[in-house]
């Protein structure tokens, strides 16, 4: 069985983009591919074929998965940052905290013009170079020479 499910993942790379989207519905449930990039069809058809074969996540794993992404990982899924309401609101301009912002102690990195550039995010602004900045703009100003939305500059 494993030799089947790994020769029609092999076999993926040799077809074309139009092959893979009628694989991706035919696997799918007739659901469209969001995607025309052969790369990213054949991961989502190999994943696919392989919980086919081999069988998903347990509804255990999946709830434990959650949990530890929700205490981990809330820098990159934006989705468990808390959402603002009225009332948060009021406290988050209170706090001069943006939402977009990772939480401080985080590193945003980036690379500009083949230099790697660290972030460190503190409580009340940044650390770029040993030196402390109000805004993520000012650092990308320092860095480019112009000016910048720093937010827009570091993919936030």
């Amino acid at each position: 069985m494993e030799k089947a499910v790994n020769a029609k993942i092999g076999a993926l790379k040799d077809k074309t983009i139009a092959e893979l989207q009628q694989e991706f519905e035919a696997l799918f449930g007739g659901q469209k591919a969001s995607s025309d990039n052969k790369v990213y069809l054949i991961r989502r058809i190999a994943c696919q074929l392989q919980e086919i074969e081999y069988g998903g996540l347990s509804q255990k794993a999946q709830k434990k998965l959650k949990e530890l992404m929700a205490i981990y990982d809330p820098i990159n899924n934006k989705a468990l940052r808390p959402k603002i309401t009225v009332e948060t609101q009021t406290r988050v301009k209170a706090r001069g905290r943006d939402r977009r912002l990772p939480i401080p102690g985080s590193v945003i990195l980036k690379e500009y013009k083949n230099m790697n550039i660290q972030v460190k995010v503190l409580t009340n602004g940044f650390e770029y170079n040993g030196k402390i900045y109000k805004t993520l703009s000012a650092i990308a100003e320092e860095i480019t020479g112009a000016h910048w939305n720093g937010y827009h500059f570091f993919n936030l």
